[in-house]
């Protein structure tokens, strides 16, 4: 039985009851906050494997709510949007959310989303007690002892999906990465069609890392996926 906890923050009180008895037979612990600021004030003072986050909420909206969390927090974001408002979806990825799903879902679809989530989450505590070390390259160092990364020398703050899609890339340095296996491996499912979740990570850990374009160390390898530079290679 999964001992996983997921922290719901939606003012619909009527889903959140449903939510709940929905997925504790699946063997989830799930808590309720009914506001942005309810949300935030649990994550601050609570563990949580997930948090699933509305966008559409009285007082603080969803994207606030969020731009608050990574102040603080990388727990994994699933954000909850609007069927068909790709801007939506987009800003929550810019913002720092993991995957998104769009309204209306079927408790069966959202559950499939989170297993894949917990999936990945699993996933990357066994590699980091695997790795327990740094992987070094082109002034870009991972330390997944700490899950912190560093450029020249500068701390840079990522979140969760952000830092999977450093490692997958760094760890084949110099060679390009299908779209498919960053999907596989950060998100934990294939690609679905419109779908930018990845090109949105990639494009936040790249201006994180900052440089021109030309200077990027992530290149767009067209009508394949992603190449990490390895000035080495």
């Amino acid at each position: 039985m999964s001992t996983h906890s997921i922290l719901l923050i939606d003012d619909d009180r009527d889903l959140a009851e449903l939510l709940s008895e929905y997925l504790s037979v699946e063997g989830y612990r799930l808590e309720a906050a009914h506001s942005g600021e309810e949300g935030i004030d649990k994550i601050n003072n609570h563990h949580y494997d997930l948090v699933l986050l509305d966008v559409m909420m009285p007082g603080i909206d969803g994207f606030e709510t969020l731009k608050r969390i990574r102040q603080n927090s990388i727990v994994p974001v699933l954000m909850l949007t609007a069927k068909g408002e790709e801007t939506d979806r987009i800003l929550g990825l810019e913002l720092g959310a993991d995957d998104y799903l769009a309204k209306p879902y079927s408790h069966r679809e959202l559950l499939a989303r989170i297993k894949a989530l917990i999936r990945r989450i699993e996933l990357d505590r066994s590699t980091q007690s695997n790795d327990g070390g740094i992987l070094a390259c082109n002034g870009v160092e991972l330390n997944f002892d700490t899950y912190r990364v560093y450029c020249d020398g500068e701390h840079i703050p990522m979140t969760t999906s952000e830092f999977k899609v450093l490692r997958v890339l760094m760890s084949r340095a110099g060679k390009a990465v299908p779209k498919e296996d960053l999907y596989l491996e950060v998100l934990g499912r294939e690609i679905m069609a419109y779908d930018r979740s990845i090109d949105m990570h990639v494009s936040n850990v790249r201006r994180k890392l900052g440089g021109s374009s030309e200077q990027s160390k992530i290149q767009t390898i067209r009508g394949v996926g992603y190449l990490f530079v390895d000035p080495n290679h």
